[in-house]
C-alpha cells in the first residue's frame, strides 16, 4: 500500500475515511465488493484502499461498474468519480445508469473544478467562476447533478460533506443498502485550484435535513437550493430522493444466456 498524496487538507482525506467506515459498517471485504474508479484526483484512492478495484477510462466508470454487476449480480459494485469525469465526460452515462436503476453506488467528488488537471473550470464550477481556463469568470451556468439524477430516474439520490465524516459515512452505507442505482454527491473543497468553496464556506451554509422530502417534486424543490449563478442560499445535505422499483438485473432480461456465453469466453 501506498501513502496518499493528495494536498495537505485536501477533502478527498475526509471521504476516503467514510468510505472505509462504510465498509466496515457493511462488512464487505475485497472478495464481496468492487470498486470502479475515474480518472482524477479523487481516482489516486485506488492505491490506498484495500478492496478489489479498476480504473476506468475517464469519465467511463459507470459502463464499466454496469458490465460488472451484470456479470455478477453477486458483488457489491461502487464506481468513484469526480465532477468532471462524472458530469462532463460521463455525464450522459449517469442519464442511462439512472433509468436502468441498476444495483449500483456512484459517489461523486464534487470540488467544482478539474483539480488533476491545475484547476479548470468543471460542469459544476458556479457562474462567474474564474480559473485558468475561464479567467475572466465562467459564462456557463452550473449544472445542477441533484435535480439531473432526480429527473432522470434515479431511485436514491443524496448529498454529503466531506467535512462531516460520520453523516457522510451514513449516506454511503445507505446508498450501498438501497437496491438500485444510488448517487451520493459529495462536497469536496479542493484547497489548491478552489479557494470560493473551502471548509468555511461550506460550513457556512450547510445544513441537514431532518426528513426525506415527500415525493420526486418536492426533492427537485430542495435540490435546487444552493448558492450558485449568482444567488446565495443554504445548502442541505442528506437524502434527497428514495424510492423502491424494479432493478434491472440479468435475471430479468433476455439476453442473460448471451452474457453467460460470454462469461465463459473470456473470464
Amino acid at each position: 500500500m501506498l501513502e496518499a498524496t493528495w494536498c495537505p487538507g485536501c477533502g478527498n482525506f475526509g471521504i476516503w475515511q467514510a468510505l472505509k467506515n462504510a465498509f466496515v459498517n457493511l462488512s464487505l471485504s475485497a472478495k464481496d465488493a468492487v470498486v470502479v474508479f475515474d480518472i482524477g484526483c479523487n481516482s489516486n484512492m485506488f492505491n490506498w484502499l484495500k478492496m478489489t478495484s479498476f480504473e476506468s477510462l475517464h469519465g467511463r466508470t459507470l459502463p464499466v461498474a454496469s458490465g460488472i454487476k451484470i456479470i455478477n449480480p453477486k458483488l457489491a459494485v461502487l464506481a468513484v468519480a469526480g465532477d468532471g469525469g462524472c458530469y462532463g465526460e460521463g455525464g450522459n452515462h449517469l442519464l442511462h445508469a439512472a433509468k436502468h436503476n441498476l444495483d449500483l453506488t456512484l459517489l461523486v467528488h464534487n470540488n467544482q473544478v478539474y483539480a488533476l488537471t491545475t484547476g479548470q473550470t468543471s460542469p459544476t464550477s458556479a457562474r462567474g467562476f474564474k480559473s485558468k481556463s475561464t479567467p475572466a469568470g465562467s459564462f456557463d451556468l452550473a449544472l445542477n447533478p441533484l435535480a439531473v439524477a432526480i429527473a432522470a430516474g434515479a431511485s436514491f439520490v443524496a448529498r454529503g460533506f466531506a467535512g462531516d465524516l460520520p453523516h457522510l459515512t451514513d449516506l454511503m452505507t445507505q446508498a450501498v443498502k438501497h437496491k438500485g442505482f444510488a448517487i451520493v454527491d459529495i462536497l469536496q473543497p479542493c484547497v489548491s485550484f478552489n479557494n470560493v468553496n473551502t471548509f468555511d464556506w461550506f460550513r457556512q451554509r450547510i445544513y441537514k435535513m431532518e426528513q426525506k422530502p415527500a415525493n420526486k417534486l418536492a426533492a427537485l424543490e430542495k435540490a435546487l437550493e444552493f448558492p450558485q449563478n449568482g444567488t446565495d442560499a443554504k445548502i442541505p445535505i442528506g437524502i434527497f430522493f428514495q424510492e423502491e422499483r424494479e432493478v434491472f438485473q440479468p435475471e430479468t432480461v433476455e439476453f442473460k444466456p448471451e452474457i453467460e456465453r460470454l462469461s465463459a469466453e473470456f473470464l
